[in-house]
């Protein structure tokens, strides 16, 4: 952006919100004049403000830009001009001052074809030295700087190889580390792999099992709904424990206590003499004593199997 342009531009970036006008315009030149907005801002290191576009807004930026885009253009073919004329004169000068040197050192003797060969060679060392320095003459005090420059190149150069050296070596201690472990991995892998045949027969069998003890699970499920079904029909109650069926034990004990001496003096009878009649009697006694001692232990078997309310 020249001088002359940036008034125009900047007072039309600094305006608040314009309203857009109604009537339409070409949509190229918005383009274009946000293209040239856009550099000439860049150029600044600034962003383009916002406004909105209207048909006299755009007509006149369109028309700064492109005398700016003309004035931009004449001004790089100048520059590029002058710069090439100025390559050619200091060529020229070079070339006149090489000449003026030449001359000068003809005058005084001092010309390359009346100097011996060490001279010669002494000079071109140091204008090789010169050229290799970066330096327009052969001064002590232009050697003293651009060997220190170079020193001082060298020293930076040092350091930054002296970092790269130990971040070389980090880099390396992170390799070992992970080639040890990854030869850790790859022993651990071929263990697994090693391993596999065999664990894999054992889930094999495992499964075998498994497929059996389901199996059996079922088997043993069925039987027990079975027993269940049947202890239901027989009137067992979860209540009948291991207490009460040693009650009933002693109860039946007890009982046969009772009984046997009745049974005993049954099976005396039979040594008695057949005196029908008594014998008779007798037996039908003993019988009714025993029937008594059969229902009392059936009525306190069925007490303890009923279910209880």
């Amino acid at each position: 952006m020249s001088e002359g342009d940036t008034p125009a531009s900047v007072s039309m970036s600094e305006t608040t919100k314009i309203s857009s006008g109604s009537g339409g315009f070409d949509a190229s030149r918005i383009s274009e004049v946000k293209a040239w907005l856009a550099s000439q801002f860049d150029a600044a290191g600034k962003e383009v403000p916002e406004f909105e576009y209207t048909p006299r807004s755009i007509a006149h930026l369109h028309s700064v830009a492109t005398v700016s885009q003309a004035k931009t253009q004449a001004a790089t073919i100048v520059a590029n001009d002058f710069r090439q004329k100025a390559a050619e004169y200091r060529a020229q000068v070079w070339l006149f001052v090489a000449a003026r040197i030449r001359e000068i050192l003809e005058h005084v003797g001092l010309a390359q074809e009346s100097l011996t060969p060490n001279v010669v060679s002494s000079a071109q060392v140091l204008a090789n030295v010169a050229n290799l320095l970066n330096i327009r003459d052969t001064e002590l005090s232009s050697y003293l700087v651009a060997i220190a420059d170079l020193s001082l190149r060298r020293t930076a150069v040092e350091e930054k190889r002296t970092k790269v050296q130990q971040e070389s070596k980090v880099l390396l201690d992170y390799t070992r580390k992970a080639i040890a472990r990854l030869t850790y991995l790859k022993r651990t892998l071929g263990q697994l792999e090693d391993e596999t045949p065999p664990r894999e027969a054992q889930i094999e069998h495992w499964k075998t099992n498994m497929t059996i003890m389901e199996s059996k699970e079922r088997q043993y499920l069925q039987q027990y709904s079975n027993f269940k079904a049947m202890l239901n029909r027989v009137g067992y109650s979860p209540d009948i424990s291991h207490g009460v069926l040693v009650e009933l034990a002693e109860h039946k004990k007890g009982l046969e206590k009772q009984t046997k001496p009745i049974l005993d003096t049954l099976r005396s009878y039979q040594d008695l003499p057949p005196d029908k009649a008594l014998a008779a009697l007798a037996i039908e006694d003993k019988k009714r004593q025993y029937d008594a001692a059969e229902k009392y232990l059936e009525d306190v078997l069925q007490s303890a199997l009923a279910p209880s309310n």
